[in-house]
């Protein structure tokens, strides 16, 4: 087995449980009326996977060895166990520094219009399979 396998699995093991002791605190604290918590998670996502991929690009201070780990365990797993819209974040911003303005906001819009497509269409398959309250 690859070893980068096993850091994305325990990154992604850290990144998980972290997102959800902290958006339960942010759920207790602020309550659940707004989803203060998730936003939070988004938000701290994207900043981390922000200084993260900034010391690995090639121009960063990381040498090659450190910017393997740093991808495969921090980015990947940890920020990819915390919150996807980090990555989300990460491209669209990528996009955006290579002055792809028509890739940046396609991918702003149709990853909200397609994903709140998706999870309507979940949901409404899920209800096929019991009664399901609020629909």
């Amino acid at each position: 087995m690859n070893i980068a396998y096993l850091w994305v699995a325990l990154g992604g093991a850290l990144g998980s449980v972290s997102r959800y002791w902290l958006s339960g605190l942010v759920a207790s604290r602020f309550g659940e009326t707004f989803p203060w918590g998730t936003l939070t998670i988004n938000v701290t996502g994207s900043f981390i996977i922000g200084i993260f991929a900034t010391l690995a690009i090639p121009e960063g201070r990381l040498d090659p060895q450190s910017r393997a780990f740093t991808t495969q365990f921090l980015m990947i797993g940890v920020c990819g166990g915390y919150t996807t819209f980090s990555s989300f974040s990460l491209q669209t911003l990528n996009l955006l520094r290579d002055r792809e303005w028509l890739y940046a906001g396609g991918n702003i819009l149709l990853s909200v219009v397609l994903c709140m497509i998706a999870v309507w269409l979940g949901f409404l398959l899920g209800s096929t399979f019991g009664s399901v309250k609020g629909n």
